[in-house]
C-alpha cells in the first residue's frame, strides 16, 4: 500500500475532523442525505441574493420588485453611473478603513491576549470585563459621547473628524477578539513556555516566535469576524464624517436609496462592491477558519 505524504496525510486528518465536528459519518446512510439536502438549500438560499445582485448589477434596467438570476439588458451603464455618485470614492474609504481598523485590532487583540492568559495580576478579571464592555454596550447608547470624543480627543485637544482614524481607532478595541485570543492562549501547554523560558527567551520572543505561531487558526477566525465587524460599521463612520465625501460604502447606499436619480442598477452595484471583499477574505481564510473550528471542537 502506498504511504500518503505527510502534507496529505495532514490535510485527511483535517478534514476527518471537521466531518466529525459537524457530525458527518462516513458511508451512506440516511443522516448523511438529510444532511446533504439542508446544505443544498443553505447553499441555495444563500446564492440566489448573491446571484440577483450580480445580475441587476449588470442590467440597464434592473427591476427591485422582480427577481431575475439573469440581465434582461446587459450594459455597463449602471457601473458608468456609479462613478458618477462616487460610489468608488466610497468604496476606497472602506478599504483604508477596514485595513487600518483590522491590523490595528488584531495586534491590540494579540497583545491583550497574552497579558491576559499566559500572565497574572491584579485587577485581571476587571480588565477583561472593560473589554467586554465593548461588546455589551450598544452602539447607539454611546454614540453622543464617541462623537464628542471623536471631535475633541482628550488631553491632545485635536478633531479626528473627518478622517479615517476616527472610524480606525475606536474599532481598534474589540471584546469578542480579545476574548478568543484568550481563551485559546490559554489551552497552550504551561511546558512550552517554560522550556522557552529555560533557553531565556525574552517576553516579545515569547510571543512572536512561540505563541503566536501556534495561534494561526484562531487568527484566522479573529480576522474574518474583525473584517466583517468593521466592513459593516454604519452609526460610527456616519458620526465620524465631516462631509459626504469621507462616507464609506455601507453608509453611501443609504444615502443612495433617496436619490431619485439612482437606480436600482445603481443600488445594486454598490451592493455588490460591498459584498466582493468579505467574499474574498473569507475564500482566503477559509481553511484557518476550519482548523480554529477543528481545534475548538477536538480539545479535551
Amino acid at each position: 500500500m502506498t504511504a500518503l505524504s505527510p502534507r496529505r496525510a495532514r490535510s485527511t486528518a483535517q478534514n476527518t475532523q471537521f466531518d466529525s465536528a459537524i457530525g458527518w459519518r462516513p458511508g451512506f446512510s440516511v443522516s448523511n442525505i438529510v444532511r446533504f439536502v439542508l446544505c443544498a438549500l443553505i447553499v441555495v438560499i444563500f446564492a440566489v441574493p448573491f446571484v440577483t445582485i450580480l445580475s441587476g448589477a449588470f442590467d440597464s434596467n434592473a427591476d427591485s420588485t422582480s427577481l431575475s438570476l439573469f440581465p434582461a439588458a446587459p450594459s455597463l451603464e449602471p457601473f458608468r453611473v456609479a462613478t458618477e455618485k462616487g460610489v468608488w470614492g466610497y468604496f476606497l474609504n472602506s478599504l483604508v478603513i477596514v485595513g487600518g481598523g483590522l491590523v490595528l485590532q488584531i495586534a491590540v487583540s494579540i497583545l491583550a491576549a497574552y497579558a491576559l492568559a499566559r500572565h497574572r495580576f491584579r485587577g485581571q478579571s476587571f480588565v477583561l470585563l472593560l473589554f467586554l464592555l465593548t461588546m455589551m454596550l450598544p452602539e447607539e447608547v454611546i454614540a453622543v459621547p464617541l462623537s464628542q470624543v471623536i471631535g475633541d480627543v482628550p488631553l491632545l485637544g485635536i478633531s479626528l473628524r473627518g478622517t479615517p482614524f476616527g472610524v480606525i481607532l475606536p474599532v481598534a478595541v474589540w471584546g469578542f477578539s480579545i476574548l478568543l485570543m484568550t481563551e485559546f492562549m490559554k489551552e497552550i501547554p504551561d511546558e512550552i513556555e517554560e522550556a522557552a523560558r529555560l533557553d531565556g527567551i525574552g517576553e516579545l520572543r515569547m510571543l512572536w516566535q512561540i505563541i503566536l505561531p501556534l495561534c494561526t487558526p484562531v487568527l484566522g477566525v479573529v480576522t474574518i469576524f474583525g473584517f466583517m465587524m468593521i466592513w459593516d460599521q454604519y452609526l460610527l463612520p456616519l458620526i465620524a464624517a465631516d462631509s459626504p465625501d469621507d462616507y464609506t460604502l455601507t453608509v453611501a447606499l443609504s444615502i443612495l436609496r433617496v436619490d431619485a436619480q439612482v437606480g436600482t442598477g445603481v443600488l445594486l452595484v454598490g451592493a455588490l462592491l460591498a459584498l466582493l471583499p468579505s467574499l474574498v477574505i473569507y475564500l482566503l481564510m477559509q481553511k484557518s477558519l476550519i482548523r480554529g473550528i477543528t481545534s475548538g471542537a477536538t480539545k479535551g
